[in-house]
């Protein structure tokens, strides 16, 4: 798999914090909760954890962000020292934050801190801009976009942009690849009058009297249609390539004009669904960056907010403060985004299984094998034979599907959490950074030791063998493919491939 490209991240960061205890009963002296044996966790917030979410899996992220000199500043750059490189802002005022009261997983209060907006633009900072080679602008309405503005209309005429927008922030600069506002944003934004941007372009853009409300519109499809509705506007009105608006558990709406295009959730995922729209953009973002096409870089990011949302969204983060979730030894690229995920698991007590294979042409055999494998704990990660390997495993012919194929399509299934590519014959040393406490193969191994299979009870780990389609294998299918239109088709192959 190919090493992921840079992405520089510009925005504004916030730290937050959140407290978790117990609420057994009201105070004495007015009806609110006494919240007690609190637990408080601290993590990136803003722009910082969408530069952290564009970072997990190994790619290299530059944040532009404001800092001063008070505390807050200081343990947010501490949170990202060593996964993010950080150029600084002046902040004038105290970095704001936010925290919130949770009673056994119940939010009941959110307190807001510090008023800081982002100063002048440094040197250093436009030059990060002008050098980026794609660019997210999480904006969160505190300035540091408004800084940079200039740059930023240069850069978005040469590379990606996507531009997470803020109510309270500026419009987006025009030609932008990608915009992402929420559903509510969009239609906020889509009643503004025009700014003086919008104005000089003659973007035509209707007044918000000619914008019927959602709830003017009756029937199930009325979000929907509101979303195209300000979509088709807001693509006028900033002179962005496309907009993408997201809708929260239904996935999100993606527009260039003319026929948009709904990529709904895999699943419905019900959860924290803080930080959503970081994850969605950061994805969208990454995925630009290494020159994926919008509609992809859209499919993917959809899949990972709702799978971020699953596992707990922001509290699943490893590495929030440096007691929470223990930290990951560093491993190739490859096997960042695996190894993530199987410590959130194991750090909030899951069971991680893992399962192993080639899956050249992957067929029903296959998909039978790994739902099984989901169902048997809490996250799959599957360990896939890299091409050499593959190679060496099944002769010169082989694999049919190169890696990255194979490694997009297992991450399209529902069932499957997480991919890792190993080179070797065997997946003994990547088993053996994943620890999985399930070590899942194929029923068709039932009468051989698995090679890896002492190596996995070592940590006290269980090999099981699942059931296996009966006639369904690669080889067989590539052979059925060669046949000729008049040559039998009742061939059955091996049961392995």
């Amino acid at each position: 798999m190919s090493a992921r490209a840079p992405l520089l991240v510009v925005g504004d960061a916030l730290l937050d914090h959140d407290l978790c205890g117990r609420a057994e009963r009201l105070a004495p002296d007015a009806p609110v909760p006494v919240v007690s044996d609190a637990r408080r966790v601290s993590r990136p917030g803003g722009a910082a954890l969408a530069a952290l979410l564009a970072a997990d899996g190994g790619r290299p992220v530059t944040l532009v962000a404001a800092l001063g000199g008070d505390e807050a500043s200081a343990t947010l750059e501490r949170l990202l020292a060593g996964r993010v490189r950080l150029v600084r802002l002046p902040l004038a005022g105290a970095l704001p934050s936010k925290t919130r009261v949770f009673a056994e997983g119940t939010p009941l209060l959110r307190l807001d801190d510090g008023e800081g907006r982002a100063g002048e633009a440094t040197d250093e900072a436009r030059r990060a801009v002008a050098e980026a080679g794609a660019i997210l602008v999480a904006d969160y309405g505190r300035g540091t976009a408004s800084a940079l503005r200039e740059p930023l209309r240069s850069a978005a005429a040469r590379v990606p942009v996507v531009w997470d927008p803020h109510p309270r922030g500026e419009p987006p600069v025009p030609g932008v690849r990608l915009v992402t506002p929420s559903a509510s944003e969009a239609q906020a934004f889509a009643a503004r009058p025009a700014s003086a941007d919008e104005s000089a372009a003659g973007s035509g853009r209707p007044q918000a009297a000619a914008l019927p409300a959602a709830g003017d519109d009756p029937g199930r499809g009325r979000e929907l249609r509101a979303a195209v509705r300000d979509a088709d506007v807001l693509l006028r009105a900033w002179r962005a390539v496309s907009v993408a608006v997201t809708l929260g558990g239904r996935g999100a709406l993606l527009s260039h004009g003319g026929t948009p295009l709904l990529v709904p959730a895999p699943v419905t995922a019900g959860g924290d669904a803080c930080g959503a729209g970081d994850r969605f953009a950061a994805t969208a973002a990454g995925l630009l960056a290494d020159g994926e096409l919008t509609e992809t870089a859209v499919r993917e990011a959809v899949h990972d907010a709702t799978r971020y949302v699953a596992q707990g969204g922001v509290r699943s983060l490893a590495g929030t403060t440096a007691t929470t979730v223990p930290a990951v030894e560093a491993a190739p690229p490859d096997a960042g985004d695996a190894l993530r995920t199987a410590a959130r698991v194991r750090a909030a007590g899951g069971t991680v299984v893992a399962a192993g294979g080639c899956f050249d042409l992957l067929h029903a055999g296959h998909v039978a094998l790994l739902q099984a494998a989901r169902r048997a704990g809490d996250c799959l990660v599957v360990c896939v034979n890299s091409d050499a390997s593959v190679r060496r495993r099944k002769g010169g012919g082989r694999p049919l599907v190169p890696v990255a194929d194979r490694v997009r399509v297992l991450r399209a299934l529902e069932c499957v959490d997480a991919v890792a590519v190993f080179e070797e014959d065997t997946p003994e040393r990547l088993l053996g950074e994943l620890r999985p406490d399930v070590w899942a193969k194929g029923g068709d191994y039932a009468l051989e030791r698995l090679p890896e299979a002492s190596l996995v009870e070592s940590w006290g780990g269980q090999v099981v063998l699942l059931p296996y389609l009966d006639g369904r294998s690669t080889t067989g299918l590539a052979e059925r493919a060669a046949l000729s239109p008049h040559r039998p088709r009742g061939f059955r192959g091996r049961r392995r491939g």
